[in-house]
């Protein structure tokens, strides 16, 4: 269980999938990948937002850049960076994700964090993504300031696996509940040794009717009690799907892995609607790039093609379980006009969960 009672999936008994967790069950498991969340909340309710920082590894990614791609599930969203990804097969900067107003501002904040480290540079590439808060937050204040970006960025570590109403998530939905930040991990031995998948969503979308947690239709038997007469509950929000890994693999490769996160958040019951961003940034800290794009760490001993159905598979379940994280670990919070944006009941989960006869080993 966790700290402030809010229970993971695992607590619950639902093991998504057939591969090990890692440690942690997280992003973070991916050997030198950083997580730091800056929370925003105010008195009156006006303010839940905050930001996300994802770093594919501590050192300077503008002089050791990660082998990335980026996939557009559904393109209704505010991005940054994403071109440039995906003509290049480079990230050399952290992830941030926000809200949809503060995108700019995020960005401008991370060139000075990037300038700090690299005075002799003349361009950067900031990586930012999104969803929209804006029926829980204030969200044209644009509340998330450079140092809130800078906190995020320089607190960073290894052993966050914080979920639900922090960071980027807090002003969040999901499937018509209050949703945010999840994530999860898978973990594979192969002849070259053990190598991470790992995921970090950000839930922001989704009809309540529609949602399956590891194939149980929750969602058909239980609904939150307010109207979902609000802009973006009726599934027309966002979602942003992070899978970073240390495989060795080129860009290419990491395309295709993360067209498959697509089949994660289908498996939820997410079907990207004409109102809904949906975008997956898929990266590898196991094949690098120099300063000036020359290939380095990992080009010598890539993975074949056809070994990897095995990483689909793995990528698939962790976003699936990240986005049912994401879920479970969020706290009902109250609007500005001081309606409530419902957490998903966990008494009721876990019957539903019971009269449709699930266990792991049947589901």
């Amino acid at each position: 269980m966790t700290a402030h009672g809010r229970p993971r999936a695992r607590d619950l008994g639902i093991e998504i999938g057939s591969f090990a967790t890692g440690k942690l069950n997280a992003i973070v498991d991916v050997p030198d990948v950083l997580v730091g969340h800056t929370t925003l909340h105010s008195d009156d309710n006006a303010v839940h937002t905050g930001v996300t920082a994802i770093l594919p590894h501590g050192e300077n990614l503008y002089t050791d850049k990660v082998c990335a791609a980026v996939h557009v599930i559904n393109g209704h969203g505010k991005s940054t960076g994403f071109p440039q990804v995906e003509e290049l097969g480079t990230i050399e900067t952290p992830i941030l994700l926000t809200n949809t107003l503060n995108v700019w501002s995020a960005a401008d904040a991370m060139i000075d964090y990037l300038a700090e480290k690299n005075p002799d540079a003349r361009t950067f590439n900031p990586i930012v993504g999104e969803c929209n808060d804006g029926h829980t937050n204030d969200i044209v204040g644009r509340h998330v300031t450079r140092e809130h970006v800078m906190e995020a960025l320089k607190t960073a570590s290894r052993n966050n696996i914080d979920e639900g109403c922090v960071g980027a998530g807090t002003g969040m939905h999901g499937f018509g509940w209050k949703g945010g930040i999840g994530t999860a991990s898978r973990v594979t031995a192969t002849d070259e040794g053990k190598f991470m998948v790992g995921a970090m969503v950000l839930t922001n979308t989704g009809q309540s009717s529609q949602l399956r947690i590891d194939g149980v239709p929750f969602g058909q038997d239980v609904v939150p009690d307010y109207v979902r007469d609000r802009a973006g509950e009726d599934g027309q929000g966002s979602i942003m799907l992070v899978v970073g890994t240390d495989l060795p693999v080129t860009a290419r490769q990491l395309g295709r892995m993360a067209r498959r996160a697509t089949f994660g958040l289908a498996r939820t019951g997410g079907k990207a609607e004409h109102g809904s961003g949906d975008f997956v940034i898929a990266f590898s800290n196991g094949t690098r790039f120099d300063g000036q794009g020359k290939p380095g760490r990992g080009f010598d001993r890539l993975v074949a093609d056809s070994d990897l159905s095995t990483f689909f598979e793995m990528t698939i379940e962790a976003i699936e379980e990240a986005i049912v994280n994401a879920l479970l670990r969020a706290e009902t919070t109250f609007r500005p006009d001081g309606s409530e944006l419902t957490a998903l009941p966990i008494e009721d989960l876990k019957r539903v969960m019971a009269n449709y006869g699930y266990r792991k080993d049947s589901a």
